[in-house]
């Protein structure tokens, strides 16, 4: 267990802000997150549970407690204990594998391990950043695939009594790049492991994005799971800046989800609008793509910018402040909505 006063988040931030905070504390094991809650007093608040921070802007230094987990782990669990556990049969069934893993792990180095183990469903979701507690938190998502798709339970506890509970995924109340973590349950609980249901069959969705294109690139019609997490990391390392190198917490907004009327008046003003079908009576527009339409893509706003091949993309160009990419981002929203009159909204969490 680490508990350290005004410590330095840079190295937790892909913004590359150098904030600090007031205390730092993380746990290993569900015991020792369950030691922390019972310490925390008030003179600790507010609390900041953290991540791999590649969803977070720090406005300033944070005047509280960072909470972070380094609970480490992959399990492929039995079937046939789960269904003992579980009282349910339909657990048994030959094609589902189950890999327990923990909040702390890395969670492209989960979805690596999947598919060098043929267990299928998280291929997509190949290289987004972050750890595999905050999957279950935002809800992460690309290339047609969600988190929500392939987790089965969650494990936390209870920040308020130290109880270790474990929810559904009904629990959770998923939708795009939502949960019940991000609303009601916000900043209560501390996620300590995430139960992840892929499957043996490969059923490959090469239907999203320029998937299919780049695989036609290489000649190949029908992708390994291999060839294709290698083909997404190639697609998104093309596209999407390193941290290492350009501070960026990847995909700044949300994609707007808009009814089909509003959808079908603006795409009779801009033939050729990309957009991906919902249901009968939504669609989603790329906000990267307004947000270029709107002039963005490259430009600059004092040392922070818009990235030059994804406009969804916001970037630190050296030596801006949070309050620099909040600027940035405040004006880039009111030129969409003067545009298309369409409200988008931050993926990452504004501190």
């Amino acid at each position: 267990m680490k508990d350290i006063r005004d410590y330095s988040l840079l190295a937790h931030n892909t913004f590359g802000i150098d904030a600090k905070c007031k205390r730092f504390l993380e746990y290993s094991s569900v015991e020792e997150a369950q030691q922390i809650v019972a310490g925390l007093t008030a003179t600790d608040q507010p609390l900041l549970i953290l991540g791999g921070g590649s969803n977070l802007l720090l406005t300033g230094d944070y005047q509280g407690t960072v909470l972070h987990s380094a609970i480490k782990g992959i399990e492929v669990l039995e079937n046939g204990d789960l269904a003992a556990a579980e009282h349910d049969d339909a657990l048994l069934n030959p094609d589902w594998v189950f890999l327990n893993c923990g909040s702390g792990e890395v969670f492209d180095d989960v979805v690596a391990y999947a598919v060098e183990h043929d267990f299928y469903g998280a291929e997509n979701l190949s290289i987004i950043p972050g750890e595999v507690g905050a999957s279950a938190i935002q809800n992460i998502g690309a290339y047609g695939v969600e988190a929500k798709d392939i987790i089965y339970k969650v494990e936390a506890v209870e920040i308020a009594t130290g109880k270790l509970v474990v929810f559904d995924n009904k629990d959770c109340q998923y939708s795009y790049r939502q949960s019940k973590f991000k609303h009601e349950w916000r900043d209560q609980y501390l996620v300590t492991h995430v139960i992840y249901r892929l499957k043996k069959t490969y059923a490959p969705d090469l239907d999203y994005g320029n998937i299919r294109a780049s695989l036609a690139t290489k000649n190949i019609e029908h992708p390994t799971a291999q060839q294709l997490r290698d083909v997404i990391i190639e697609i998104r390392n093309a596209k999407l800046p390193d941290p290492k190198v350009q501070g960026n917490a990847g995909s700044f907004f949300m994609n707007p989800i808009v009814e089909k009327a509003k959808y079908d008046a603006l795409a009779a003003q801009y033939p050729g609008m990309p957009h991906y079908t919902i249901d009968g009576e939504h669609e989603k527009i790329p906000a990267g793509w307004m947000i270029d339409q709107c002039g963005w893509k490259g430009k600059s706003l004092g040392r922070a910018g818009v990235h030059d091949k994804q406009a969804l993309v916001l970037v630190n160009r050296g030596g801006a402040t949070g309050e620099e990419i909040v600027n940035l981002c405040e004006t880039i929203r009111k030129d969409v909505k003067q545009k298309f009159g369409i409200d988008i909204h931050p993926e990452v969490n504004v501190k």
